[in-house]
């Protein structure tokens, strides 16, 4: 029997519309951008073919993939390098992941056609609109480094002290 407040009932769950209210914002704006994406994409390709035509049109958006999977390519080598850099150092690679991630956004909005899509996803395949995007973050949020906090950690290994401490190298271990 379901609960007279409930507008929903998916086995014992119960959903009211009360429930509803407690959806994030940022969830309802990625759901009427996951709706109008589609539309303003159609849109495009409709004013873009009336302007230029079907062929050039067509050849814009297969150019638009071929130069982005390119961008792509030569910007993720280039992040993942300053990546393995910062980890060498000891350094937070706070920054190179951040640009991963923008880069996997940007190979996301490549795969899908259309010209919009295409436009976000150069311009974050592009190292300065990284950096603006990256700012206007770092801006909002507080990174913690916890990394230097485990005890008894070095850099050339973990040292465990006390007595009975045998301190094996790697030579000496043997799994059982």
């Amino acid at each position: 029997m379901a609960h007279p407040k409930t507008s929903s009932h998916w086995g014992d769950a119960h959903f009211s519309r009360a429930d509803h209210k407690g959806i994030p914002a940022l969830a309802r704006y990625f759901l009427f951008g996951l709706i109008l994406l589609p539309i303003i994409e159609i849109a495009l390709f409709i004013k873009v073919g009336q302007t230029i035509g079907l062929l050039p049109t067509l050849a814009l958006v297969i150019g638009a993939a071929i130069l982005g999977g390119l961008l792509l390519r030569q910007q993720g080598i280039s992040v993942l390098t300053k990546l393995r850099g910062n980890i060498s150092a000891g350094q937070m690679p706070g920054r190179q992941i951040a640009d991963a991630m923008m880069i996997g956004i940007a190979s996301v909005f490549l795969v899908l056609p259309g010209f919009l899509s295409d436009i976000v996803a150069l311009l974050l395949l592009l190292p300065p609109v990284r950096s603006w995007i990256y700012a206007g973050l770092a801006r909002r949020v507080t990174v913690v480094n916890t990394a230097n906090y485990r005890p008894g950690y070095r850099a050339d290994g973990p040292q465990v002290r006390g007595p009975g401490t045998i301190d094996l190298d790697d030579d000496d271990y043997r799994p059982k």
